[in-house]
């Protein structure tokens, strides 16, 4: 039996089954996350391509796309919303597999559940399956992809929306398979993107999406696929990773299914960047908050995992001096500087190129690998600031802040949810979200029902500066 159809069937098990409360419960927290950063990023300037996109692009259709009235065909809606949803660098990350779930799982889950109506149970559960999905790709081949030059989010999702889409069409387990080889053919996302930190990124988790929904509505319409699609000679692993054993170690874990739910170890993000700087902006604001200023510091040096450093130090020229606002989502420089000067890193911060005093300070930061990293398990990071007086102070941070050992509160999740999507519906349609979000997995209604609230605009849509 091919390891696709082994990977089908212990999926299709899981379905036969509810989520455990706690999956529920953070699957939830998860989708309403990740709509929120969506809603933000229809606002923004770095999500300003999306917003034109979804005018001209995604039009004629029932779905839901993020920051407009007029709802789109499935496909066309997932990807614009997958790309809102990651065009912010504020969605979540399971770290361990280095994976955006959401960006890709919660675009498709939506655009697919509306179109067929399903209930908003239905939707959370297919979501949930969809994410663990992507997870055991990832951690099957631990950051192999990114590696090779691929976004494992991009690739790995094409398969996880295609999962997700005959869920909620009700394929049988053959014309899944089939889905899962279609979607291979769809797979794409290179890390070139990082040459000059452009908007492309964000494509990549949309582009999955509407590549897995396609890939699903070709199955059902009788288009066949590659049965070895995961383990083939040029399946996932073989094209996209370097991971000799990639096969062999997601087909050691698939017993786990049902039982082991890697979505609970995603971690939420607080600030609007690259997942691998979150724990040095950190280490920065507690050295701040203790009184070193700006002007105090001759030289910043950051003890960097080997395996983030070629994605936010590497040129060093070039993460000194980002192109755009944009770009420094991924420069470690720029934001370690930014939270010494500025105080916060925000969404604002990266709407505009940072500013005289924030580039002088990104000159005298420095960095080496940290010793004994457990990247990508852990996000690590260790800030030494001499002083001009000569002395000495540091910070080490163990893990990001939202990640398992460190969990957010649903609290500050939905605050966040809240703030976000303010800046884009009026004030009832985002009580109504904050209410019915949270407990999805108790709904029957069908998910259209959130439709309305979500394309409930303001009439003032609050830009971000």
């Amino acid at each position: 039996m091919t390891l696709a159809r082994e990977w089908v069937q212990a999926l299709r098990q899981t379905a036969n089954e509810s989520l455990p409360p706690a999956v529920a419960r953070a699957a939830a927290l998860h989708f309403t996350d990740a709509l929120g950063v969506g809603l933000a990023a229809s606002a923004s300037r770095s999500g300003a391509g999306w917003r034109q996109a979804g005018g001209t692009l995604a039009q004629g259709g029932s779905a839901t796309v993020l920051g407009q009235k007029a709802g789109a065909g499935a496909a066309d809606a997932a990807m614009v919303n997958g790309g809102l949803i990651h065009s912010l660098e504020f969605d979540d990350t399971h770290t361990g597999s280095i994976m955006h779930g959401s960006a890709v799982v919660a675009a498709a889950a939506l655009a697919k559940a509306e179109s067929v109506g399903a209930s908003g149970a239905a939707m959370l559960a297919a979501y949930a399956r969809g994410y663990e999905a992507l997870v055991l790709l990832g951690l099957a081949a631990p950051g192999r992809f990114h590696a090779t030059g691929f976004q494992a989010t991009s690739v790995a999702g094409t398969m996880a929306a295609a999962l997700v889409a005959a869920e909620l069409d009700g394929l049988d387990e053959t014309h899944t398979v089939h889905a899962l080889g279609i979607a291979l053919s769809q797979s794409a996302g290179v890390m070139e993107f990082l040459s000059n930190g452009s908007s492309v990124k964000s494509l990549n988790p949309g582009w999955a999406a509407h590549g897995g929904l396609v890939a699903a509505a070709l199955a059902q319409a009788g288009i066949t696929g590659p049965e070895t699609s995961l383990e083939g000679r040029w399946g996932l692993f073989a094209q996209f990773s370097d991971q000799a054993d990639a096969a062999a170690r997601l087909r050691a874990m698939l017993p786990e299914l049902g039982t082991r739910w890697h979505m609970a170890d995603a971690a939420f993000k607080f600030f609007p960047c690259c997942h691998y700087l979150h724990a040095f902006i950190e280490a920065a604001g507690q050295l701040a908050d203790a009184g070193i200023k700006a002007e105090n510091i001759a030289g910043i040096l950051c003890e960097v995992p080997a395996g983030a450093a070629p994605v936010i130090c590497e040129p060093w020229e070039q993460v000194l001096n980002p192109a755009t606002g944009h770009a420094a989502r991924w420069s470690l420089p720029v934001t370690v500087a930014t939270r010494f000067v500025e105080g916060s890193v925000s969404l604002a911060t990266f709407e505009q190129p940072a500013s005289a005093e924030v580039r002088a300070l990104a000159q005298r930061v420095r960095w080496i690998p940290l010793a004994d990293a457990r990247f990508p398990e852990r996000f690590e990071a260790v800030v030494r600031c001499t002083l001009t007086d000569g002395s000495e102070r540091s910070v080490r941070i163990d893990d990001v802040d939202g990640n398992p050992s460190r969990p957010a509160s649903a609290t500050r999740i939905l605050a966040k949810f809240r703030d976000n999507a303010s800046r884009v519906l009026d004030t009832e349609a985002v009580d109504a979200l904050e209410r019915a979000l949270p407990h999805l997995m108790n709904s029957q209604e069908p998910v259209t029902m959130l439709s309305r609230w979500l394309r409930a605009l303001r009439s003032t849509q609050a830009v971000i500066a």
